[in-house]
């Protein structure tokens, strides 16, 4: 294979170049491997460029053999347990005062990961890294001479060109690589370009020490920093410190990293390069403090000496938006036995230093009622206005006020029959409301309770009389009050009473009817329409008037604006022998009910029969006595 070799080149001397490839065969084979005919590409028989190829043993083996990979951390990374799982009691301590979850301040950043070291590897490689021993080379020539290799600086700092031999690499500078690699290839090729980078990196070991989750000796990649080491080792443990990490090299402290001053102020100058036998010592935890609250970042933070009220909330990104500015609340730990909270004047008191254990409160300024003088009212209007919709007014505003805003009521508009619901009486309602259900299920179960029975027919009556008990319940708890209030107005009115609005008040203004209900024990129920001067009589009149088992002493008539008026209300008696009832004047989308006889129903049909009332207009009349009281 050398006597083939020597013919071609005999045959097509091209460059002064194969002769320095021939004595370097032949002289340099004690520092750099053999060159076999395989080496040379096909290409060098004619006049294209020089073909390098590294000998096979050195391109597949060397690398592997000279560089570490990765070391896996001691133990299995997927289990490491840093800063940011677990959790110290005194972060459970101040997460059950602010009622959420408080964790320390950088603790998120201290999660462990497998991909750690394969980030660091794939980073750019920095202009003023330091090649060594185990780095890999990615060396590019073109012109007269084509190659590309992957070399590995060997245990003696130097790599091996085929064709121009050993250079030494180890201590030079990224940025100076390229300029050293072209001198010395110009040593044997002329017209050429290069272009050197660095590869797959070596790796460095280092040791954690201190108060970590995971002490022990470490590998990764050589761009890896303080930062990548700590994350690497699972960071500090509950008990150590994010804000006192010595990096130790040779016994010495080379720097002190204080993690708050990259994670609160961007300063990463403190996180220096990792080298071989590097130490990371972190040491125990200093005072701490809790921030709830309404600022940006709640969270146990870390404290250095003096540090200030003002000090520990820029530590978590100030007060929140919606925080009131003027006061803060401190409860200290040292005085936990009485519960003592100092109130503190922001901004005045903010250079008062604060002390280990203490719990700093920002309280929202949004959530607190403020007095109504002092809202603004969020209100809907609908029905008969010019715009209708949903307004913010003022404080002060009525609900005319609330009416101008809407543009003011169109002309079909029945201000009578004004339908106004406001929210803190629904609430109110609800409450009592729910009450009176309970008695009156207790009343039910008593009195079903004490009845005697004396045969079968008894029994059935009792068992069907408990059924429509349950089932009238039912439908009472399906009901739910609207918190309508009833408006004191007249007939005529063209003008809303001046009542303050509250926020969430709804305001409905129905078109002006033309017709009258009347509804219960009548011969001929419905809605009739209504003709100037009718009253009451009139209008039962033209439903048939009532039956033989209406209850007359007690008919009663809805207005349209929620008011009730009945027989007994107006002086008693029926409503044909004098009952000023009977001749009250019936208004637009007045409902006249006429019930039943007590005596001639039954129990449960007069409580079916109150409920369809109750269902429909019952609960308006209770808002109005509940704002009346």
């Amino acid at each position: 294979m050398h006597h083939s070799l020597m013919n071609v080149l005999r045959r097509h001397p091209i460059s002064c170049g194969l002769t320095v490839l021939a004595l370097w065969s032949s002289s340099a084979a004690a520092v750099a491997p053999a060159i076999d005919a395989t080496d040379v590409d096909s290409s060098s028989a004619g006049q294209g460029p020089i073909r390098l190829n590294l000998p096979r043993s050195n391109a597949a083996g060397e690398s592997a053999q000279l560089t570490e990979g990765l070391a896996t951390p001691p133990g299995n990374s997927d289990q490491l347990v840093g800063a940011g799982t677990k959790r110290s009691e005194f972060e459970t301590y101040a997460s059950q005062l602010a009622g959420a979850p408080i964790r320390r301040l950088g603790s998120d950043l201290m999660l462990p990961s497998r991909s750690v070291a394969a980030t660091e590897a794939n980073r750019q490689v920095p202009p003023d890294y330091i090649v060594g021993l185990g780095d890999e080379i990615q060396l590019t020539l073109w012109g007269s001479v084509d190659a590309d290799l992957r070399l590995t600086v060997d245990r003696s700092g130097r790599i091996v060109v085929p064709r121009v031999g050993p250079v030494v690499v180890a201590g030079v500078r990224h940025a100076d690589l390229n300029d050293l690699l072209t001198r010395r290839v110009g040593q044997v090729f002329k017209n050429f370009q290069l272009s050197a980078t660095l590869g797959r990196l070596r790796s460095i070991r280092y040791y954690v020490t201190g108060f970590v989750t995971k002490p022990g000796a470490y590998s990764v990649s050589s761009l890896a920093t303080v930062m990548t080491g700590l994350v690497q080792s699972g960071g500090p443990s509950v008990a150590g410190s994010l804000r006192n990490i010595e990096l130790r090299r040779n016994g010495q402290v080379v720097t002190r990293f204080d993690l708050y001053d990259m994670l609160v102020r961007g300063d990463k100058r403190g996180d220096l390069p990792l080298q071989a036998d590097d130490v990371l010592h972190v040491g125990p935890i200093g005072p701490q403090i809790a921030m709830i609250g309404s600022v940006n970042k709640p969270a146990v933070i870390e404290l250095t000496s003096g540090d200030t009220v003002s000090d520990a909330l820029a530590y978590v990104g100030g007060l929140s938006t919606v925080a009131d500015t003027t006061r803060l609340a401190i409860e200290r730990l040292s005085e936990r036995n009485d519960r003592r909270v100092v109130v503190l004047a922001m901004p005045r008191d903010g250079e008062q230093k604060v002390a280990n254990g203490d719990v700093v409160r920002a309280f929202n300024s949004v959530t607190a009622a403020l007095p109504q003088a002092k809202q603004y009212k969020n209100v809907r209007i609908e029905g008969e206005v010019a715009r209708p919709g949903d307004y913010v007014l003022p404080p002060t505003s009525t609900l005319m006020e609330a009416v101008q805003a809407a543009g003011g009521f169109t002309t079909q508009a029945y201000v009578f029959g004004t339908d106004f619901s406001r929210e803190s009486v629904r609430k109110v309602q609800e409450v009592q409301y729910d009450r009176a259900l309970r008695d009156l299920e207790t009343d039910f179960t008593r009195n079903n309770a004490t009845k005697k029975v004396a045969s079968s027919d008894d029994a059935q009556a009792v068992t069907q009389n408990q059924l429509s008990t349950s089932r009238l319940i039912e439908r009472l708890r399906a009901i739910r009050p609207t918190g309508r209030i009833v408006l004191d107005l007249k007939a005529e009115s063209a003008q809303l009473p001046s009542l303050p609005v509250e926020d969430g008040d709804r305001l409905y203004i129905p078109p002006r009817p033309n017709t009258v209900g009347v509804f219960g024990s009548v011969f001929n129920g419905g809605s009739y329409l209504l003709s100037d001067g009718n009253s009451v009589e009139d209008i039962l009149q033209l439903a048939g008037g009532p039956t033989r088992g209406a209850d007359t002493g007690s008919i009663f008539v809805i207005r349209a604006n929620g008011s009730v008026t009945s027989s007994r209300s107006t002086g008693g008696g029926w409503i044909n022998f004098g009952s000023r009832l009977a001749s009250l004047q019936a208004l637009p989308g007045d409902t006249v009910f006429v019930p039943e006889e007590m005596n001639k129903t039954t129990f449960m049909q007069e409580a079916k029969d109150w409920t369809q009332i109750l269902y429909q207009f019952g609960l308006g009349a209770a808002a109005l006595k509940t704002i009346r009281n």
